[in-house]
């Protein structure tokens, strides 16, 4: 693979993270010709029901589903994503190493206590990551991202623009449910938040979204710094 020629890289403490929040517009912008790369923190280690084996799997048929190039993970440990410089450095490397356009991590206001702190490490990576002095494994050379954004996980808030997913709903919907162990109760499985209806309220919260635009469906995101209307994402067509 080309590694200049990464448009996105989209980050998540857990596999199905990014899924939950943009699932509909990887899949949208994979389509459209966009190169992407997932990066997961951890393997989900601590999660309640399924295991690493299982959660490895899951991720590699969702990320194939949605047309990603490559899926990679840090295994930094599940519930110990701090704010260390070590783990900083780490994600800097990603950046370095893939050379994105676009970073997209989970909002920083979320139930899940690794969730926000995913985004705190990538906010602090999206900027080391393009100082020249700054030292990463490899020696890579800098790289400064163009943007970097945030998507929703749980809950839910005002976003600062949304994607039209309509006719990608479905392949969120079907990366969503190749989760087996995380959103369906399996043999041996416990009930989890996750396997109450989570993805029915995952799409009615796309429906609401793109109801707000007069579209059938669509993913929200929050920017740190105004957004450009004569512009989007990459500075071209999508």
């Amino acid at each position: 693979m080309d590694r200049q020629a990464v448009d996105i890289l989209a980050f998540g403490a857990h596999a199905d993270d990014v899924e939950i929040g943009m699932a509909g517009s990887l899949a949208k912008w994979a389509a459209s010709g966009k190169k992407i790369i997932i990066c997961d923190l951890t393997e989900a280690e601590l999660s309640s029901n399924g295991n690493v084996d299982s959660r490895r799997k899951e991720a590699s048929k969702a990320a194939d589903l949605l047309g990603a190039v490559e899926r990679v993970n840090l295994y930094l440990s599940d519930r110990g994503l701090f704010l260390t410089e070590a783990h900083i450095r780490k994600i800097s490397n990603v950046i370095r190493k893939y050379k994105p356009r676009v970073i997209f991590a989970p909002y920083h206001n979320d139930r899940h206590p690794d969730h926000g702190n995913c985004y705190r490490l990538v906010e602090e990576a999206f900027f080391s990551a393009g100082i020249r002095k700054y030292e990463v494994e490899g020696n890579l050379p800098p790289h400064k991202a163009i943007y970097l954004y945030q998507y929703m996980i749980n809950g839910f808030d005002s976003p600062d623009f949304v994607v039209d997913i309509t006719d990608y709903i479905n392949k969120k919907v079907e990366a969503l449910q190749a989760y087996q162990s995380q959103f369906f109760i399996n043999k041996g499985g416990v009930q989890t938040p996750l396997t109450e209806g989570y993805i029915e309220s995952v799409t009615a919260r796309d429906k609401l979204f793109g109801k707000e635009v007069g579209v059938g469906f669509a993913e929200g995101f929050l920017s740190s710094k105004p957004l450009l209307l004569n512009n989007n994402l990459f500075g071209e067509g999508l």
